[in-house]
């Protein structure tokens, strides 16, 4: 067991911006698709609201480039027009 520490706060629509012990990263993304960078690499998080079941994957390591998955970010991107218009 050990001290945990986690902070998150809303910068814009889609864009959260999160403090943790470790370190700063971003979240963009809406509910239930996510892709966070951060000190720890490219994390993408794709879940079902609302029932605590989701799946991520690393998809790049620290200070790494892209993890090429183009198909997601297209998606993401969608989902945040989206939200900003239709909400």
């Amino acid at each position: 067991m050990g001290f945990r520490f986690r902070r998150s706060f809303r910068l814009l629509p889609g864009i959260r911006l999160n403090l943790g012990k470790r370190g700063v990263s971003t979240s963009v993304g809406v509910r239930g698709a996510h892709v966070t960078f951060g000190t720890s690499g490219t994390r993408e998080t794709i879940g079902v609201p609302g029932t605590g079941l989701s799946y991520t994957e690393q998809t790049s390591a620290p200070r790494s480039g892209s993890g090429g998955h183009t198909l997601l970010w297209l998606f993401l991107f969608g989902l945040f027009l989206y939200a900003i218009f239709a909400g």
